[in-house]
């Protein structure tokens, strides 16, 4: 009996060009320390690792974030769903699709709908505004930012490495960013305060997550 290789399909979206990007994946592909999947333009690139107790670690770009959001998943989750999505830790926004290649199409194809209509809330006549600069004023920003932390404190819903309802958290203001840290076990997420996309994107966040 020949038994058939685990595969599964993987995508993104580039931050800088906004173009998908997919990519079939193999179980055996992933025996090597990493593979990188890149945009055509050059400026972005998924990084998938395989961990020596068999997890799958992948670090994805983030279209509303300035860096790069890392994630571990299971290898059973990784090529074993029909469709599984990873999110942006800030904003209810997918960033990653894994599964059955006719769903991840089906699945980036609808990002991008939603990106469409968060531009259009915030202003923008295309998804080519991407490219473009777009900055809400300081004051602007950083309250929009601050009421939604305030917000998901008082929920309950700013979670870091400590056991549930334990943990102490910060609010930091720096030059490019809002810091909020857990002062017990040192877990911090940075907010960028220079995008209005990542601002819009941030209101609608139900948690927020320290690493």
């Amino acid at each position: 009996m020949v038994l058939s290789p685990k595969q599964t399909t993987i995508a993104y979206r580039c931050p800088r060009c906004g173009a998908g990007i997919m990519s079939a994946v193999g179980f055996f592909s992933l025996s090597g320390d990493m593979l990188k999947l890149k945009c055509d333009c050059g400026e972005s690139e998924l990084i998938i690792q395989r961990s020596r107790d068999g997890k799958i670690r992948l670090t994805v770009p983030c279209i509303l974030c300035p860096k790069p959001h890392q994630y571990t998943v299971s290898s059973n989750l990784f090529f074993g769903r029909e469709l599984f999505t990873l999110a942006c830790p800030y904003s209810d926004l997918d960033t990653c699709f894994i599964g059955e290649t006719n769903h991840v199409k089906a699945a980036l194809a609808k990002n991008e709908l939603e990106l469409l209509e968060l531009l259009e809330e915030a202003g923008a006549e295309s998804f080519d505004a991407l490219n473009r600069p777009q900055t809400l004023t300081d004051p602007q920003i950083y309250d929009i930012i601050l009421f939604v932390i305030r917000e998901l404190e008082a929920e309950g819903e700013i979670h870091c490495r400590c056991a549930a309802g334990e943990g102490e958290y910060t609010v930091d203001v720096l030059d490019d960013c809002i810091r909020v840290s857990c002062t017990k076990c040192g877990a911090e997420a940075r907010l960028p305060t220079d995008s209005l996309l990542s601002a819009n994107a941030f209101l609608n966040a139900d948690r927020l997550q320290l690493s």
